[in-house]
């Protein structure tokens, strides 16, 4: 079965820390011991692990994208504006498969799930799928 998380975002580019959203799914689910598969349902947004001790790293992200990816730049012919997004939201990735033991993510120390978001603030959906 699949369940649905909803993430409100508050910028254009941010990354938001689901991995509670996530944790509380699996709880609900009940699942011991398997994975769990999120992916996202839009073309601007990402998933992501990465570091969630520090917020420093994840604006150091949002940066690094902003410079590699810009929103304003000429050659992009889509004209929606939001060309950068869909840029960034391919080089991140739209799925995670995380593994699940104990009944909890299987993450390092300071490793945290992120929706990468890149063309906000919007209300985003992530489909959630646990397999033992």
């Amino acid at each position: 079965m699949i369940r649905y998380l909803e993430v409100r975002t508050s910028r254009r580019e941010e990354l938001v820390d689901v991995g509670p959203l996530v944790r509380k799914a699996l709880q609900e689910a009940g699942l011991r011991e398997g994975v769990v598969h999120l992916w996202s349902l839009h073309t601007t947004c990402a998933l992501t692990v990465n570091e969630n001790a520090d917020p420093d790293v994840a604006r150091d992200l949002v940066g690094a994208m902003a410079r590699l990816a810009p929103r304003d730049d000429p050659g992009y012919r889509h004209r929606e504006g939001n060309s950068d997004a869909h840029l960034k939201t391919s080089l991140f990735g739209p799925g995670l498969t995380l593994l699940v033991e104990n009944g909890d993510l299987v993450l390092g120390t300071w490793q945290g799930v992120f929706l990468a978001e890149w063309d906000g603030p919007r209300v985003r959906r992530v489909a959630v799928r646990f397999s033992s």
